[in-house]
């Protein structure tokens, strides 16, 4: 285990290609590992924070695998495009686990690792002990993926550090107004990376073409029959209050379906919620304590 809390994992994809996740707390046993899946074009680092909260909980210090999708962070560039679909990413996912060991585990994914939960739902239900959704559910608002793709269009050029902090304030900072000058920093801490002309987006610039053919003009598919499938997991829902991705009447429509799922909503935030920031730590490992502890009494009443 490094100083910095954790640990790198490099692994081979089915096909082939190095990927890479972070562990942290890998001698911890007890509870449930816990596995962290990023947004579209985030990686492994966003939940840094949270990771080390979980990985040296008091109560129960979990196992934390954060997992950088192929094309984000430190997994190797994709040169086939076609291959950067929640598809693939969920295969790559179930790859990572196979090598660790790991058959069951808690997870936690904000946008686009929600969908992949989803899929593994299909793929594999039995690894779902629990799920944390981040700002997403089985409909995503067109407004929002219209969003992301009107800022990833912009083609980001080197900046110092202030400058793309002040970057990042000037797309976001209307959503995110609950932010302080720490959080915009550690949020470019975690999507950049340095080079010697300064900070650049770490993901496969490539990845923005996955986003070119899509059709604003009517409802993207929903996933309603795959979150139903989920109704016997744990679940716990997060949406910012201010998203333009994951509507109320979606997360209210949730809780109709599951009727276990417990919700928060984020005031001051938009897509996605920071999970470091006010409770959060908190208010998701007590949702992963009570959901192992009802898990154990189910097993002993049966």
């Amino acid at each position: 285990m490094a100083s910095d809390g954790f640990s790198d994992f490099f692994y081979a994809a089915p096909d082939g290609l190095k990927l890479h996740a972070r562990i942290y707390g890998e001698a911890n046993s007890d509870g449930w590992p816990v596995v962290c899946l990023p947004g579209l074009t985030r990686n492994a680092r966003d939940f840094h924070a949270l990771a080390l909260h979980l990985s040296s909980n008091a109560r129960t210090p979990r196992k934390v695998v954060a997992f950088d999708y192929r094309g984000r962070g430190q997994s190797d560039y994709d040169p086939d495009i076609g291959h950067y679909n929640v598809g693939v990413e969920a295969g790559d996912v179930l790859a990572g686990l196979s090598e660790l060991g790991i058959e069951e585990a808690a997870f936690i994914g904000t946008s686009r690792g929600g969908l992949i939960i989803h899929v593994l739902g299909a793929l594999k239900p039995a690894v779902l002990k629990a799920i944390v959704l981040n700002d997403i559910g089985p409909v995503v608002e067109v407004e929002g993926i219209a969003h992301i793709r009107s800022y990833l269009d912009r083609s980001p050029k080197p900046k110092p550090f202030a400058e793309a902090v002040e970057a990042q304030r000037r797309v976001h900072g209307a959503s995110f107004p609950a932010l302080t000058d720490a959080d915009w920093a550690r949020m470019v801490s975690a999507i950049c990376r340095d080079t010697d002309a300064g900070l650049v987006p770490d993901f496969d610039p490539t990845l923005v073409e996955t986003l070119a053919g899509a059709d604003f003009s009517k409802p993207l598919p929903d996933l309603w029959p795959q979150f139903d499938a989920l109704a016997a997991v744990p679940m716990l829902a997060i949406r910012g209050g201010n998203s333009k991705l994951l509507s109320a009447a979606t997360l209210q429509e949730m809780g109709k379906r599951h009727p276990g799922m417990e919700a928060i909503t984020v005031d001051g935030q938009g897509h996605a919620p920071f999970l470091e920031t006010g409770n959060l730590p908190q208010e998701i490992a007590s949702f992963l304590d009570r959901a192992e502890s009802k898990s154990g009494q189910s097993k002993a009443q049966g």
